[in-house]
């Protein structure tokens, strides 16, 4: 699966914490009859077989609204269930060795909080990649924002996707308007909500706005 730029539009990214008793698969479901153009699979507490088991439920349904999914980090498990790619940070797998792993026919996205970082990213063959934090996040804790110009920069450098994570929710989003970015990536502004379906089609429409 090659990678399209508007599949970055609304990129959802999976958390169980808000579950309160619902299966992850019904909220991703949710969020992909929203709207949502991306999942990724981030379940930083689960054990290997958990995760296969996850994966495989999610991998079902990403297939049947024919939209790309990502695993979190593991280029092992990604490759196990056959996931689209994988997504990974400055400390993580490195994309070389992912890439060899996954092969080229698979997404891998990296995570950049600067210009260099960015464009080793592209150097080294990402196909998309995720800036931030943006605004300050509970997720990342370690992460520091980045600011609009440094955004603007970033977009203007690199010829591959951009999506923009960290702490956006539906007050702060417009905020990105101008940065060029091809895209949200959004955790808590969709899974925390009572209404998944209904925070992810907001969204949708704000990053429609935002990308004009």
């Amino acid at each position: 699966m090659k990678l399209d730029k508007t599949a970055m539009l609304l990129y959802a990214v999976t958390d169980s914490t808000w579950l309160n008793g619902r299966k992850l698969a019904y909220d991703v479901e949710e969020v992909l009859k929203a709207g949502a153009t991306f999942i990724q699979l981030r379940e930083k507490h689960a054990k290997h077989d958990e995760l296969v088991i996850l994966a495989k439920e999610i991998k079902k349904l990403t297939d049947k609204y024919k939209i790309p999914f990502v695993i979190d980090d593991d280029v092992e498990t990604a490759k196990e269930v056959d996931a689209d790619g994988v997504h990974i940070g400055q400390s993580d797998t490195e994309l070389i060795k992912a890439r060899k792993i996954l092969g080229n026919d698979k997404i891998i996205g990296v995570s950049a909080a600067n210009l260099k970082e960015a464009l080793d990213a592209e150097k080294n063959g990402a196909d998309y990649i995720g800036i931030g934090a943006m605004f300050n996040t509970d997720t990342k804790k370690d992460h520091t924002s980045i600011t609009f110009e440094q955004a603007k920069e970033i977009t203007n450098a690199v010829n591959i996707p951009v999506v923009a994570i960290g702490g956006i929710n539906k007050n702060n989003i417009l905020k990105l308007k101008g940065t060029g970015i091809d895209g949200v990536a959004v955790i808590s502004a969709i899974f925390a909500q009572n209404d998944r379906y209904n925070a992810a089609k907001e969204l949708l429409e704000l990053s429609q706005e935002v990308v004009k």
